[in-house]
């Protein structure tokens, strides 16, 4: 798995590429996480455009970070679901804990509100 890592108005941007689903994809997803939560980075957006599925595994690791972000005071938000990764969220009825958008300005512009 890739996973590209940008910056957009003080926002990190993580974009995972493929599928999270346990072991190194999500290892690694795991590892950039905690890493910009140690660097102080308290607004992200894991943009989920160019993810294509995403299992229990995944979503287990989007839990707990969602979960240490916000005892941080900080922001774990995301953007560009794809119509798989939204249906498997409103199904585990997740997709009222998590905050998403459907881009990622509308996700970094949220930051701002």
């Amino acid at each position: 798995m890739k996973i590209e890592q940008s910056q957009t108005d003080g926002v990190a941007v993580l974009t995972p590429h493929g599928s999270l689903m346990g072991g190194p994809d999500t290892g690694e997803l795991d590892e950039k996480l905690y890493q910009l939560l140690n660097d102080g980075y308290h607004k992200v957006v894991l943009d989920l455009g160019r993810t294509d599925w995403i299992n229990s595994s995944g979503i287990s690791i989007l839990i707990h970070h969602w979960k240490k972000f916000d005892s941080a005071g900080a922001s774990l938000r995301m953007a560009n679901l794809t119509k798989k990764i939204e249906r498997i969220l409103v199904i585990s009825r997740l997709s009222s804990v998590f905050d998403c958008y459907d881009t990622l300005d509308q996700a970094v512009a949220s930051f701002k509100e």
